[in-house]
């Protein structure tokens, strides 16, 4: 097969402190040895491509025109992100789509025609050249949008209750929890009788969660919020926490709601419990400082949380059982549902950008390369 050109979307920061996100056309080589070529068919918009696509810039006060956008990007954010700077960055963690060609490997050779979904990274490509071993057969009755989003969502919820085991800890808290991925937790922690407590942000968000079936819902914005996360994990014995928001207070809220559940009964000591407690950070929904107010004593910890690092340490044997149940269970416990779909061609429209960009909890967006 001769060499295809297709649309590609791409994100570069300049030394001037402007992002510049554009669609522009690129020239794919035919696959070689163990390399396939995908038509994309669909690629969901996670949030930590939106991390990649935009960050902090202003997307409000942009220049938009067809196919391309410039904004602004804060001074500080420039800083830190330095060693991107002048790299034009493909973005799009995953995606789904049909092999059209294969290099002569039989690895290969054997996705030849096959639907499959993949973490390629440059995901909202209208074609991408992949390693055959990224890749994995989606069966028949799964289309590509519901295969789309097999990787980032399913395996980081699955993540969260592997750590939980090897860590010792037997019952989750989480923060944002109405989300695609929040939804994951609550089936998984219902199929593996784990205790799971819920931290949403409004009425609407407890209901989607109630509607599931979850027992633990609670909303961060009512007056007794910290009273009924103590009781509840109190009653969960839950004390490892994933926190989706990052900046502001809920995390240490939640350590603290650890120590007075784990302090209950307990005779006083100022260094408070020995209780193991621990909060992990994997989103970062407000971008401000992290504030702990520091009302949990000395045992307990604060740490990030990323999904590439815990399966390099997890290892294959784990992470092996973790891909072939998402896969047994792609249209039921991982399914993920979409607010909306965006043609690629369509995806720096300002109206487009707005919505998608917005990060609003329950809402998933899928890109459609190929229209």
């Amino acid at each position: 097969m001769s060499d295809v050109k297709g649309l590609q979307l791409l994100s570069t920061l300049g030394e001037d402190g402007l992002l510049t996100v554009e669609l522009v056309e690129q020239t794919v080589s035919s696959p070689k040895g163990r390399e396939v070529l995908i038509r994309m068919e669909a690629a969901p918009i996670n949030p930590s491509d939106l991390g990649l696509l935009f960050g902090p810039a202003d997307v409000e006060n942009a220049e938009y025109s067809e196919g391309r956008l410039v904004a602004r990007m804060p001074e500080g954010a420039v800083r830190a992100m330095k060693a991107r700077i002048g790299e034009a960055m493909p973005v799009g963690n995953e995606g789904a789509g049909t092999v059209i060609a294969a290099g002569d490997a039989p690895e290969a050779q054997a996705l030849l025609n096959r639907r499959v979904t993949c973490l390629p990274g440059g995901a909202y490509a209208q074609y991408r050249l992949v390693d055959a071993g990224a890749c994995i057969v989606l069966p028949d009755h799964v289309a590509a949008e519901q295969g789309a989003s097999a990787f980032v969502n399913p395996l980081t919820s699955l993540g969260f209750t592997e750590t939980m085991k090897l860590e010792g800890f037997t019952g989750l808290v989480h923060t944002a929890a109405a989300s695609n991925l929040g939804q994951m937790l609550v089936r998984i922690c219902q199929e593996d009788g784990i205790p799971l407590v819920n931290i949403v942000r409004s009425a609407a968000q407890e209901k989607i969660l109630r509607d599931l079936g979850a027992q633990y819902v609670l909303d961060s914005t009512a007056p007794d919020f910290l009273p009924k996360l103590i009781d509840a994990i109190a009653e969960t014995g839950a004390m490892l926490g994933f926190d989706a928001i990052g900046g502001g207070t809920l995390a240490g809220q939640i350590l603290t709601a650890m120590e007075a559940a784990a302090s209950r009964g307990a005779a006083y000591s100022r260094y408070g419990s020995s209780t193991p407690k621990k909060v992990y950070i994997y989103g970062a929904l407000d971008l401000g400082p992290t504030v702990l107010n520091r009302a949990f004593g000395l045992t307990w910890d604060l740490a990030g949380w990323l999904l590439t690092p815990f399966m390099a340490k997890a290892g294959p044997e784990i992470v092996g059982r973790m891909r072939a149940r998402v896969m047994d269970n792609i249209t039921t416990t991982f399914a993920s549902h979409y607010k909306a779909r965006v043609p690629l061609s369509d995806i720096l429209s300002r109206e487009a950008v707005l919505e998608y960009n917005a990060r609003r909890t329950g809402e998933k967006y899928l890109i459609l390369p190929n229209g």
